[in-house]
C-alpha cells in the first residue's frame, strides 16, 4: 500500500507508517493473567488443589490491573484487548474447568463411567459457557451499559469454581458421591450464569474521590483480616454471594409484580 496520502490536487504527502509493537506494562499485567491461569492447570494436574486455587485469584489481581492500567496510562490498544480475552480464557475458563476435571472427575469414575461422562460434560460445560461469555462481552463491549455485566462475569464465576474446589479440598480430603456431585452443580450453575441474561454490577462507575462514611472505612481492613483468617471459605462466600445476587433479585421482583397484580380480595 502508498503511504502517500494527496490532500491538494498537485500536492503529495508523505506520512508515517503507522507504529508496531505493544506498551509494556498492562501487556506485563495480562501475561500474568495468563502465567498464573496455566500455574493452576499444572498445579492442578500435580493435585496441589490449594495452590490451584490460589493461582486462579492472583490470576484475577493480574486482570483487574491490566485493564486499569490500560486507561491510566492511555495506552488502550486492540492488541490489548485480544490478549486480554485469550489470556482470560486461559485463566477463567479452562484453568477452573481442569482443576474440577482434576480434582472430581477422576474421583467420581470410581463409582462408575456414567457418572464419569457427567463429570466431564460439566467441566466442559464450563469451558464453553466461559467462551460464549467473553466472546459476547466482545461483541457487545462498544454498546452495553457500562455500569452492569450481562450474565456472570468469567472472572467471578472462575472464583466460584476455584474457591468450592479449594475449599472442598482443604475439607474433604476423600469426598463421597454427595460432594462430587455437589461439585459438579456448582461447576454447571457458573456455566449457566456466564451465559445468562442477568445483570450483575460491575462497580466500574464507582467514584474513588468521593468522601464515605467512616463506619465503611472500618469494612476494608474487616475485609482483609477475614479472607486471611478462612482464605477458601470466605472467598467462596463473597463470590457465591455475587453470583445468586442478580437470580435472587430477579425472582424478587417477579413476586413483587405478581403481587400487585393480584386484587385485593373483597369482604366476604
Amino acid at each position: 500500500m502508498d503511504e502517500r496520502a494527496q490532500d491538494t490536487p498537485g500536492t503529495e504527502v508523505t506520512r508515517p507508517p503507522p507504529r508496531r509493537g505493544a506498551y509494556l506494562l498492562p501487556n506485563l499485567m495480562t501475561t500474568g493473567c495468563l502465567f498464573s491461569g496455566f500455574y493452576a492447570i499444572v498445579a492442578a494436574i500435580d493435585r496441589h488443589f490449594a495452590a490451584a486455587g490460589m493461582a486462579v485469584f492472583v490470576a484475577m489481581i493480574f486482570d483487574g490491573l491490566d485493564g486499569r492500567l490500560a486507561r491510566l496510562t492511555r495506552t488502550e490498544t486492540t492488541f490489548g484487548k485480544e490478549y486480554d480475552s485469550l489470556a482470560d480464557m486461559v485463566a477463567f475458563g479452562l484453568a477452573p474447568a481442569i482443576v474440577t476435571y482434576q480434582w472430581g472427575v477422576v474421583r467420581i469414575a470410581e463409582y462408575g463411567k456414567e457418572w464419569g461422562r457427567i463429570g466431564w460434560l460439566a467441566a466442559f460445560a464450563y469451558a464453553v459457557a466461559a467462551a460464549l461469555r467473553l466472546a459476547r462481552f466482545n461483541a457487545r463491549s462498544a454498546t452495553s451499559d457500562k455500569r452492569y455485566f450481562e450474565g456472570l462475569p468469567s472472572p467471578s464465576a472462575a472464583a466460584i469454581v476455584a474457591a468450592f474446589v479449594w475449599f472442598a479440598s482443604s475439607s474433604w480430603p476423600q469426598p463421597a458421591l454427595g460432594g462430587l456431585i455437589t461439585a459438579f452443580l456448582v461447576t454447571v450453575s457458573a456455566a449457566l450464569l456466564m451465559v445468562s441474561s442477568f445483570s450483575f454490577p460491575s462497580f466500574k462507575k464507582f467514584d474513588m474521590d468521593r468522601r464515605i462514611k467512616w463506619a465503611y472505612i472500618f469494612l476494608v481492613p474487616l475485609f482483609f483480616v477475614l479472607i486471611a483468617v478462612d482464605p477458601p471459605t470466605m472467598l467462596l462466600s463473597m463470590f457465591a454471594t455475587y453470583g445468586l445476587s442478580a437470580p435472587v433479585l430477579w425472582v424478587g421482583r417477579r413476586i413483587r409484580r405478581a403481587m400487585r397484580r393480584t386484587p385485593a380480595a373483597g369482604p366476604g
